[in-house]
């Protein structure tokens, strides 16, 4: 006698009753690329399919994206104009802030997640302020500060730090409940790695650093114990949702980070992962349909609640024609 598992496989019909990961667009989180300018919508060279859209282009994309049932969106902002500490990042009339209120004025059921960060923002692109090729952590923070706050002002429904500071939840969370929005969630990205897989997003955000890397605040991808200690500390100082970043390659960390906690976990299926499929599906390597679903289905798997992914938009084109 042996366990003959195959019989709850023998039909579409037999697999579709006994699944147990669901998987939706409400999962979902699609990143847009914001440009400051006029008439702008040029697509990202390693990134196919994705663009960098000015405001007076954004309609068209908001349009579809409400049409295919894409509910919520991260923003990421280009200025035309920075300086050593990023001060178009927290400007009234910055970018992104004129994104937020564009977007709400006109689609207001779309849920709007802010990347906050300085690196898009700073003339030597790392995630903060310098001192000569040291980032100064506590410094940046009140940097960090006024960036989640202008964002909330202009009506983020959640805020995103990804800059990698010590602290800067705790400090983020005291700002904003200061200034009366205590119940405006953060979705730190506790867990983000100092990773290769981030190549095509900084040639899409015009991020890159201009000097170094980001190894003393990003994580080593060699280390497998300290993540969990990220994610304490930024329970502990307010955090409302746990990102881990990159995506793929980074499964065994979303399973550690879900079975250890109770708040919703995020995953970000990050540039190099979309580049790389949308590339082999080029080239006729893979089936990009088939391909896509089933790392969707792995990092469900792995107990991420939220996926952030450039492939949204593909999912939804996918769904409205029946997966």
């Amino acid at each position: 006698m042996f366990n003959r598992t195959r019989r709850l496989r023998s039909s579409q019909v037999m697999r579709d009753l006994v699944k147990n990961i669901e998987f939706s667009l409400d999962n979902l989180i699609y990143p847009l690329f914001i440009e400051e300018g006029e008439n702008i919508k040029v697509e990202i060279s390693s990134m196919a399919g994705q663009f960098r859209l000015s405001l007076d282009r954004l309609e068209e994309e908001l349009k579809e994206l409400k049409e295919l049932g894409v509910k919520s969106l991260l923003l990421f902002g280009i200025p035309k104009e920075k300086d050593p500490v990023g001060s178009q990042g927290y400007a009234e009339n910055g970018i992104v802030q004129e994104a937020i209120r564009f977007i709400k004025a006109r689609y207001p059921e779309f849920l709007i997640v802010t990347d906050v960060c300085l690196c898009e923002y700073t003339s030597h692109g790392h995630c903060g302020v310098l001192k000569g090729e040291e980032l100064l952590n506590d410094e940046t923070l009140k940097l960090l500060q006024k960036v989640a706050l202008s964002h909330a002002k202009a009506g983020a429904d959640i805020v995103a730090p990804s800059d990698m500071m010590d602290g800067r939840v705790k400090a983020i969370r005291e700002v904003l409940d200061e200034n009366g929005f205590v119940n405006l969630p953060i979705m730190s990205y506790s867990v983000k790695y100092s990773s290769a897989y981030y190549g095509p997003f900084r040639e899409a955000a015009d991020s890159a650093p201009s000097f170094g890397d980001r190894k003393t605040y990003q994580m080593d991808f060699r280390n497998s114990k300290d993540y969990l200690i990220e994610v304490e500390n930024d329970l502990a100082e307010g955090a409302d949702i746990i990102m881990v970043k990159p995506g793929m390659p980074y499964l065994d960390v979303v399973k550690g980070v879900a079975d250890a906690i109770s708040n919703p976990v995020a995953i970000y299926n990050v540039s190099g992962e979309y580049s790389m499929v949308k590339a082999a599906a080029a080239n006729g390597w893979i089936d990009e349909e088939k391909i896509v679903m089933e790392n969707m289905y792995a990092m469900r798997r792995a107990g991420a609640d939220i996926i952030i992914t450039y492939h949204a938009k593909d999912i939804a084109k996918w769904f409205k024609r029946g997966v």
